[in-house]
């Protein structure tokens, strides 16, 4: 695993040296999809991903859907590849039975109150969804970018304050499709977060876009009652977790950023309570890194939840609904 670099966000030298890369890169993504047949799967695909690599609040996103879309009587079941998880063959999460090495941390954490197939193979995954006739309906986290399978509706989720970086496509950059080939794939984008970047504007002339948010648990943040926290994460985007907390008025004193997915080792662990220690502060990192701690280490570190706040949801909803309908006729 590896830190998301910070040459992705300007077109600075490194990054332009990695461009003949980068035109490989879009070479053999191209020779792929020419050669790929796409699946329609039996029930309604509505995909939710990005079009760069590292963290853009995917993941609650799916939360949000599964459990709006369950709100309105529908029955959806979560299609994740469990990134970071060893399971082979298509996999329904159980949380009190796996653990983040099988699955992966976000299957882990979507499958505490949902149905979660974790399935490398798309396709096999979306069939099994469908024959069990428990649903009507899959999320796919992630998987914009597979070829292999139909998407009826298709979300692009963004970071407002980092946008597309510099817009170039992998390793030069952080984009695994080009921005605008990219807007040709997606029915809607969401950007969560301060639109700092103004890639919303960039995008609304194309589609519909739809701000969001991500806001922690206020009775958690009040149990901390000032007392002294040191912060740590392994995520995609380490620095908008340090910056949920400190907008929360949490108290921080450090804070440690680890690359996406970091499997904590013993050491790991027993070095960040050394330094809490030093300081007099209470270990605690987001819910994805959580998950991935070996059990006695959860009684040890503190948590923080977040759910989406999403402008205007019902109108992206009712998109999803309408799309959904007319897959069934």
């Amino acid at each position: 695993m590896i830190k998301t670099p910070d040459f992705w966000t300007s077109r600075g030298v490194i990054a332009a040296l990695l461009l003949p890369a980068a035109g490989l890169w879009a070479a053999a993504t191209a020779i792929r999809n020419r050669m790929t047949h796409e699946t329609v799967a039996a029930l309604p695909v509505i995909c939710i991903g990005n079009f760069s690599a590292g963290g853009t609040g995917k993941t609650p996103v799916s939360s949000f859907l599964y459990d709006q879309l369950t709100g309105r009587g529908y029955k959806p079941a979560i299609l994740i590849r469990g990134y970071g998880g060893t399971a082979r063959q298509p996999l329904w999460v159980d949380h009190s039975l796996h653990h983040a090495d099988d699955v992966g941390d976000e299957a882990l954490m979507l499958a505490e109150s949902r149905d979660v197939l974790v399935a490398r193979d798309r396709v096999a995954g979306a069939a099994l969804i469908a024959a069990t006739g428990h649903h009507d309906l899959i999320l796919m986290d992630d998987g914009l970018q597979n070829p292999y399978i139909a998407k009826d509706f298709a979300i692009g989720v963004f970071d407002g304050n980092v946008g597309i970086g510099n817009g170039w496509l992998l390793p030069a950059g952080p984009l695994r499709i080009g921005f605008h080939a990219g807007l040709k794939t997606i029915q809607a984008a969401i950007v969560n977060g301060r639109d700092d970047t103004a890639i919303g504007a960039s995008i609304r002339p194309h589609l519909p876009v739809f701000n969001g948010n991500l806001s922690p648990d206020q009775s958690i943040i009040d149990v901390f009652d000032g007392n002294p926290m040191l912060a740590f994460a392994g995520i995609g985007r380490p620095k908008r977790f340090f910056a949920t907390l400190r907008d929360a008025g949490v108290n921080i004193v450090r804070e440690l950023a680890f690359a996406d997915h970091h499997p904590y080792s013993e050491t790991d662990l027993v070095r960040l309570q050394e330094d809490a220690n030093r300081f007099g502060a209470t270990l605690i990192t987001t819910k994805k890194d959580w998950v991935r701690l070996p059990a006695e280490w959860r009684e040890r570190v503190g948590f923080l939840p977040v759910t989406l706040n999403l402008e205007r949801a019902d109108d992206l909803l009712d998109s999803i609904v309408s799309t959904i309908a007319r897959k069934r006729t």
